[in-house]
């Protein structure tokens, strides 16, 4: 079975084709500019040179179409016609309490996740649009949602939910939800692979950092709590999100500085994190650079991120009452020697003992990252959330049929 899995944005859309034979990538790509007339297309068939394209792309439904067009292309194609595509997975960032899984597409799910909106009004809508748009392109063809949140979906009532009055959970489900699931799912599984150890038997604290980011504890394979909440504004200091701060902090600056509900939240989530304490920039490469050079905003924002990390890596580790496996995946987790370094060096009450040579090497492997004599195995595991997404799709049609 071939499947497309599609993540679309409100003005993106990327793209990846797998042969479910053997889990192996035909084909990936991104869509960038919907909406203009200078859109922009770059496809990567797998072993071919990278192509790219501009052209008008008003809106998901054409953006799906190029896509198919450019996939069955005859000189950089990888299909010879679209009835190859077999199934269709998306990426949908918001399941709120109907979706504890992966699940088909119909007119019910559809439904619930636009009632899920508000939730996720970022993303909740981008996806209903490339759900729609793969329908009309490809009528017929099944589609699979799998959900950010499905993984957390086992945390217990005393970590989901708020202290603040139960008729708001109630009445509109204020809780916590979490995100990134898909990568937290799929690394913990991968670290228990890699160590040879039974996953219901390990304690994983999952560290998925990279412009967004949160940490996940799993025990027993399954997820006890994560650090974003209802929105993924809370949790750790991440590129350009404030992370956890004191919510009275938001009605008086409100009120101080005359800011609108939109306002407040757009200075939050898009003008807060590395990028407002740095003053340079949101990627973590540039501040460790600048941190390097002595700049002391840098300085100050790399030590800020890396202690929010370290406290939730620690309050989890409480939480399960210890921890055997630590990892760190995305982005800033896969990439950044100095991070891992800095905080495994404050994590020796653990029983961590890093390995600085390992630490150093980079790869697109698992790895351990610390020594033989290390009472926690800290491992490097890059995450792969289009794969998780290819094999929930590839199996729950399988099953439906």
């Amino acid at each position: 079975m071939k499947v497309l899995v599609i993540n679309a944005g409100s003005s993106s859309l990327k793209y990846q084709l797998y042969n479910m034979e053997d889990e192996s990538v035909l084909a990936k790509g991104l869509v960038e500019r919907i909406g203009m007339d200078s859109s922009i297309l770059t496809h990567k068939p797998t072993g071919r040179e990278e192509v790219t394209e501009v052209s008008e792309i008003l809106e998901h439904t054409t953006a799906i179409r190029k896509v198919i067009d450019i996939l069955t292309d005859k000189e950089n194609g990888v299909l010879d016609s679209v009835s190859e595509i077999q199934a269709v997975g998306h990426r949908v960032v918001h399941g709120g309490e109907a979706f504890k899984a992966s699940a088909l597409v119909d007119d019910a799910a559809k439904a619930e996740i636009r009632r899920l909106f508000d939730l996720a009004p970022l993303h909740n809508p981008a996806a209903m649009m490339g759900i729609r748009a793969a329908e009309l392109n490809m009528p017929g063809v099944p589609q699979v949602m799998v959900f950010d949140t499905a993984f957390h979906q086992t945390m217990p009532e005393h970590a989901y939910l708020y202290a603040i009055p139960r008729v708001l959970y109630k009445k509109y489900k204020v809780r916590r939800y979490g995100a990134h699931g898909t990568s937290h799912d799929y690394v913990s599984k991968a670290a228990a692979e890699y160590l040879g150890r039974p996953l219901e038997d390990l304690k994983i604290i999952t560290c998925h950092v990279g412009n967004g980011g949160s940490v996940t504890a799993v025990r027993g394979g399954v997820s006890v709590d994560t650090s974003m909440g209802m929105t993924p504004l809370e949790g750790l200091m991440m590129g350009t999100r404030s992370g956890d701060l004191d919510p009275a902090i938001v009605p008086y600056v409100m009120n101080k500085e005359e800011l609108s509900v939109s306002e407040v939240n757009s200075m939050l989530n898009k003008h807060s994190g590395l990028l407002a304490i740095s003053g340079i920039s949101s990627d973590m490469r540039e501040i460790t650079e600048g941190m390097e050079k002595g700049e002391p905003n840098s300085t100050l924002a790399f030590e800020m991120y890396e202690y929010r990390l370290r406290k939730y890596i620690g309050s989890y580790a409480a939480a399960m009452n210890g921890v055997d496996v630590i990892v760190f995946t995305a982005g800033v987790g896969e990439n950044s020697v100095v991070l891992r370094q800095k905080v495994c060096e404050q994590l020796t009450y653990l029983g961590v003992e890093l390995d600085e040579a390992l630490n150093a090497i980079r790869s697109g492997e698992p790895r351990r990252i610390t020594t033989e004599n290390s009472k926690v195995d800290v491992l490097v595991v890059p995450t792969n959330e289009e794969l998780v997404i290819a094999r929930d799709t590839h199996r729950i049609v399988l099953n439906s049929k």
